[in-house]
């Protein structure tokens, strides 16, 4: 067999053995030997070795000692996922236990993502996250600049959810109280339900057309507003600790460390979104194919959830070892965002 073959390469004797691995190490994470894999199948120890032997050559195993067994590689994985693994759906039970777990009883959206984050850690026995949504996916309900006195400005912006940040900007000389209520009245019409995104090139074509008009100070201080912006979401991570409790953690105390660090990175949060955005339901990230949590040799599952205009505000995942257990939180990933989703814009 050639180095990294396909799933389909494999002949049924090979793919048997390999799906038996594949879910002993998924249910402790240790390594799989010969002996045990002959115990299993009609065939001798040497047999069972010559067979994972094979598996290894064509990169669907990895010996992580020379004298343990074997463990699937982050290929293997993959190939197990695509091809071998059974894709259900949850049953009406699974799903019930998770709404009852998510209840929408009046909690506030930051207590439905904690839950959410928290209902993931515990069914995963990992780690799980969500993205809050995007500030700046936000819609304005009110915008106003509030004097601090000759030279400089807070500019207030409210989203309809009753989020308020505040940027202080400096004010050219000879700003009056008028002009600020000016420019705020203006911003306020032009973005009370929208975003500042979608807005922005309409209100900048507007004040270029009626710059006369307005006069050069307003129109500056409109720009300076536009310029204003709410924060990036907020990386809500639940069950932390779970990821000691991985064997392989031991092993790589400096690989959690590296997760850890990133988990606590802002960066880590645009990076979760883009990837989010760029997602048509469920991304899987297997390993070395983790390019947000890079070199962290755990595995990534993440869904987009969306808003009341079907705009991607958000993201709700797993991220754990790689021997999650794909075939039950796949289906619970996409049905918790499918539940955002419905929750946000119930709120």
């Amino acid at each position: 067999m050639s180095n990294r073959a396909n799933y389909t390469d494999l002949d049924k004797r090979a793919r048997e053995v390999f799906k038996h691995i594949v879910e002993n190490f998924m249910q402790d994470g240790l390594p799989v030997g010969s002996r045990k894999v002959a115990q299993n199948f009609p065939f001798q120890d040497a047999t069972a070795r010559n067979i994972m032997s094979d598996l290894e050559l064509a990169g669907f195993l990895e010996a992580p000692h020379t004298s343990a067994g074997r463990l699937p590689t982050d290929h293997g994985l993959r190939c197990f996922v695509d091809g071998i693994m059974e894709k259900g759906e949850l049953s009406e039970i699974d799903r019930a236990a998770l709404e009852a777990q998510c209840k929408n009883d009046g909690t506030s959206a930051g207590d439905l993502f904690e839950n959410a984050s928290a209902v993931l850690s515990g069914l995963s026995a990992s780690a799980g996250l969500v993205v809050a949504p995007t500030q700046s996916n936000k819609t304005i309900n009110h915008i106003e600049f509030v004097s601090l006195g000759d030279t400089r400005t807070i500019v207030v912006l409210v989203a309809s959810d009753g989020t308020l940040e505040n940027r202080v900007i400096d004010l050219a000389p000879g700003i009056t109280p008028e002009m600020l209520r000016e420019a705020s009245q203006l911003l306020s019409e032009r973005l009370h339900g929208r975003t500042v995104s979608q807005m922005r090139d309409a209100i900048l074509a507007e004040i270029t057309q009626r710059r006369d008009e307005l006069g050069a100070q307003v129109a500056t201080l409109i720009e300076s507003g536009l310029a204003s912006k709410l924060d990036d979401g907020k990386l809500i991570v639940r069950g932390r600790s779970q990821l000691l409790q991985d064997p392989s953690a031991l092993q790589s105390l400096d690989r959690v460390k590296s997760l850890m660090e990133q988990l606590e990175s802002k960066e880590t949060v645009s990076k979760l979104l883009e990837e989010a955005t760029n997602a048509d339901g469920v991304k899987i990230y297997i390993g070395s194919e983790n390019s947000i949590f890079q070199g962290s040799g755990h595995s990534l599952i993440l869904s987009p959830y969306r808003n009341d205009t079907d705009n991607i505000v958000g993201a709700i995942g797993v991220i754990g070892p790689t021997r999650l257990n794909y075939a039950k939180i796949i289906p619970s990933v996409n049905f918790m965002a499918e539940m955002l989703t419905q929750r946000i814009k119930s709120l």
